[in-house]
């Protein structure tokens, strides 16, 4: 098994020992919660409807069709069964990518028609990785193939997409829990003191520090919970959670909720209904980050994206 593998049963197991050692919520709580009006569920069918479009659109996360780590100084890239990097869609032979140092440079094959940054490239070029402040973009296949480079810790690896992606062809629906107003939550953000980071391990075996300006403190059903929150952009917060569901009717290694910015009092709202699968539950070809071990809950969160099931050939 590899190290992505281990990292995600470990999770999924020990989410299933907590699951095992208590009970449901009672059902007294939950026949307090509030009716769901008729208009947040259609709030709600709108969000699931703009994530579907997302995940299958030409650049969505079900366009992927590869994760080419380079281990080697030089790769041949192509669909051809000779190409070191072999390719599910695109030309028999695309061109060639060398590492030099931490640099990474492509020379498209001859008489293959290969833009970079949208300009067709005929010469050898430096392919800028997705943490530079611009980073390249290689198109191939009229546009419909798409080639970046990934940074991950010391290791860096082609991700490769393709609009004729068989995952984004053949993408099946997303199930989820029933609309619960009952999981739109009130919370508290406490700052951490600034520059503080958060060691988060990822579906490929590696550990980053990420930004961690903060905590989120919430109740349910009287007990109280906290979750490591990392930086969402623009003031919001980005939660990587996992709970008495993971591997239990939600995706085993988690799921992630976005949060909007907390108001000057730092009150946030949780909505549970929003939490949606990370896009390792749709590809093999992502580098999804998994919860820390602070953000495991002791609490079933009956919300949000179930486990997706791909469709059966």
């Amino acid at each position: 098994m590899t190290r992505a593998g281990t990292a995600a049963a470990t999770l999924a197991a020990a989410l299933a020992l907590s699951a095992c050692d208590r009970a449901p919520p009672a059902a007294e709580a939950d026949a307090q919660r509030p009716p769901t009006s008729q208009a947040m569920i259609s709030t709600e069918a709108e969000w699931r409807a703009e994530r579907r479009a997302r995940l299958v659109a030409e650049d969505g996360w079900t366009s992927l069709i590869g994760l080419h780590w380079l281990e080697l100084r030089a790769h041949y890239v192509g669909s051809d069964a000779t190409s070191g990097i072999r390719l599910a869609n695109g030309p028999p032979k695309l061109g060639l990518v060398q590492r030099d140092g931490d640099r990474v440079y492509f020379t498209p094959e001859r008489d293959v028609a290969v833009t970079l940054d949208g300009a067709p490239l005929k010469g050898r070029a430096e392919l800028h990785d997705d943490h530079a402040e611009a980073p390249s973009v290689l198109g191939f296949d009229d546009g419909k193939g798409v080639l970046t480079v990934l940074r991950r810790g010391p290791r860096k690896a082609l991700r490769v997409r393709h609009a004729d992606a068989a995952t984004r062809a053949g993408f099946g629906s997303i199930e989820y829990w029933p609309v619960d107003p009952g999981w739109l939550v009130d919370a508290r953000f406490i700052a951490h003191p600034a520059g503080r980071t958060i060691e988060i391990a990822s579906i490929t075996g590696g550990v980053e520090p990420m930004a961690n300006p903060g905590v989120v403190e919430f109740e349910r059903d009287g007990a109280a919970y906290r979750l490591e929150a990392l930086d969402g952009g623009e003031g919001g917060l980005f939660l990587i959670l996992a709970d008495r569901t993971s591997g239990h009717g939600s995706y085993g290694a988690g799921r992630y909720l976005d949060v909007a910015a907390p108001d000057a009092t730092g009150r946030v709202s949780l909505n549970f209904n929003r939490a949606y699968n990370p896009p390792c539950a749709f590809t093999p070809f992502a580098t999804c980050p998994l919860p820390p071990p602070e953000n495991r809950l002791d609490l079933a969160v009956t919300a949000g994206e179930m486990a997706y099931a791909a469709p059966a050939n």
